[in-house]
């Protein structure tokens, strides 16, 4: 027998992007959760080594973190009864043949200041003099506390009545008189909205509405878990990253994470490591560090997804009616989290979004692909 549910809001996705609009949108509407795998937030947002970085992205994406940065600084501690950030820093480096890129960075960053390679390497002792011949710094970075930011989320949104259902994959969808009929497996869902927020699925998901697809892409990205260094306490380290993104050092805890920064696309699907482009991403660690890798206590990847211009989708479908795109965050899908669910819950209620967001509408909305 198949089951009826009406809503005014149906959000595929229950990563980072679907939960987010749907705590910002409960106050006002009747919102429910599509979710295909057997827990929220599985993919791209439970994988994520998340670090809030007001200078990272092009200048679209720092709009978005400087308007999402009020929420991670002055949370609600009803929300987040912890802290959703944690200073950290941001180290980089660069080989001989990177200098330049080096000062390039620190003329074009803002809070962004050259080092010399002593002091880089008083920060992060493991640092090779014989190959790190410059160093920038930022010190305005923090690490994301990221399931605390989507469990609370996902918390206040069930409070106010959102429904979330697992294991409930879209297979078809119409249009019917103003309202869309979805299916997903022995129930049909109604709503008057539908927000993509499928995550690397995105393209797949608006095929399934007949909307066209946009050219989103998912990208593979690998990161290993390392032991500490024998005799370093890493806890206090920066960040580091190579200054032509050969490879990246994160702190966390008693281990390091070492990642390739691969970005190979691929189709959508549970992602998993390729041991080849680990291994020669963790090669280019070990020449930039004194310290070799002797054991990877454990690995893992995750798919960050973007479209033709790296910067992300939100926004109405230009054709398709009642259905509204939100994906394409790539890497930056969690720091920016805060403002596109704001921006997004306000567009669907046909409210104008904030002041410091509406500028970006254009360069954000999906009609920019037509």
């Amino acid at each position: 027998m198949t089951e009826t549910i009406e809503t005014d809001v149906l959000v595929i996705g229950a990563g980072i992007a679907g939960v987010g609009v749907a705590a910002a949108l409960a106050d006002t509407h009747k919102v429910v959760i599509l979710e295909r795998e057997t827990q929220p937030g599985y993919h791209s947002t439970g994988r994520s080594a998340a670090i809030f970085l007001p200078n990272y992205g092009n200048e679209i994406i720092r709009g978005l973190n400087h308007a999402s940065a009020p929420l991670f600084q002055q949370r609600d501690v009803g929300l987040f009864p912890e802290p959703l950030l944690t200073a950290r820093g941001s180290l980089t480096v660069a080989g001989e043949d990177s200098v330049a890129a080096c000062e390039d960075f620190v003329r074009n960053g803002v809070g962004v200041t050259a080092i010399d390679v002593d002091r880089a390497i008083s920060m992060v002792p493991i640092l090779n003099p014989d190959h790190v011949k410059a160093a920038c710094y930022q010190a305005d970075a923090w690490d994301i506390d990221v399931n605390a930011l989507h469990q609370g989320w996902l918390r206040n949104a069930t409070a106010l009545g959102v429904q979330l259902y697992t294991k409930c994959e879209v297979v078809g969808a119409k249009r019917v008189a103003g309202e869309w009929q979805v299916e997903s497996g022995d129930r049909i869902f109604l709503a008057r909205t539908v927000v993509n927020a499928s995550g690397a699925w995105a393209d797949v998901t608006a095929g399934l509405f007949g909307a066209r697809p946009l050219g989103l892409t998912p990208m593979r990205r690998s990161i290993a878990v390392l032991p500490a260094p024998e005799g370093h306490d890493t806890r206090g380290w920066p960040l580091v990253d190579d200054v032509n993104e050969a490879w990246y050092l994160k702190p966390d805890g008693g281990r390091i994470f070492v990642s390739p920064c691969d970005e190979t696309p691929v189709e959508p699907h549970d992602a998993f490591v390729d041991d080849m482009i680990l291994a020669e991403g963790l090669y280019r660690y070990e020449q930039a560090v004194t310290v070799p890798v002797t054991r990877v206590e454990s690995s893992w990847a995750g798919l960050r997804t973007f479209a033709p211009d790296r910067t992300p989708v939100a926004g109405f479908d230009s054709t398709v009616d009642g259905f509204f795109w939100l994906a394409g965050q790539g890497g930056y899908g969690i720091q920016t989290s805060p403002a596109l669910s704001a921006l997004s819950a306000a567009l669907i209620c046909g409210r104008a979004p904030g002041a410091n967001v509406e500028a970006l509408l254009p360069l954000l909305a999906p009609t920019r692909f037509a």
